[in-house]
């Protein structure tokens, strides 16, 4: 959708953008300074809305830059405004390509990833030893230790009263110290 810019937006000298860049072709560097300077600031807020504020004053020296090159193809006898408005959105439309294609960036191959296999080990490890533990003991330290939930929530979940729960956790926990120091003795 283009933009509607008034034949008369930003001035303030009374003149309008039509007739100064009309005086503007036939050598009138005034009505041509003039004209750039109003430019600057409708620029500014038309891209303001439209791109990241760090490439706002890039595309708006973009825009003065074509109006310049391209002043010869101006149609003194047509508005300026809709010209003004094409070269405008077109400059815009380059800036949002430009950070699309600024967006990828390739990943390097030799990117660090973390290593998981020892904690997928002690996870497995550590389900075996539970399993080594009766079924009551291994679901109070899962629900307790594992899971953070409190004693009480783990007696409400399991159905093993309160005092129980505590047992269970202090007798598994001393279960799994005998386990792992008699492995630990037979290596």
């Amino acid at each position: 959708m283009a933009p509607t810019v008034s034949a008369k937006a930003g001035d303030a000298s009374g003149q309008n953008w039509d007739l100064m860049m009309a005086a503007a072709l036939v050598g009138d560097a005034n009505a041509y300074r003039t004209l750039l300077a109003e430019l600057v600031l409708w620029l500014r807020r038309y891209y303001a809305r439209r791109l990241p504020s760090s490439m706002t004053e890039d595309a708006v020296q973009d825009v003065l830059l074509a109006i310049h090159e391209k002043r010869h193809t101006y149609d003194p006898t047509r508005p300026f405004g809709p010209w003004l408005a094409a070269i405008a959105r077109y400059k815009w439309i380059d800036r949002l390509r430009s950070l699309k294609a600024d967006a990828a960036e390739s990943l390097n191959e030799n990117i660090g990833v973390p290593d998981h296999g020892d904690t997928v080990i002690a996870g497995s490890t550590f389900q075996q030893l539970l399993a080594e533990l009766k079924p009551p003991q291994a679901e109070a330290i899962r629900l307790v230790k594992l899971e953070g939930c409190s004693v009480e929530e783990a007696s409400r979940a399991t159905g093993q009263s309160v005092s129980l729960v505590k047992v269970n956790i202090h007798r598994g926990l001393k279960r799994l110290a005998n386990i792992v120091r008699t492995t630990g003795d037979a290596d």
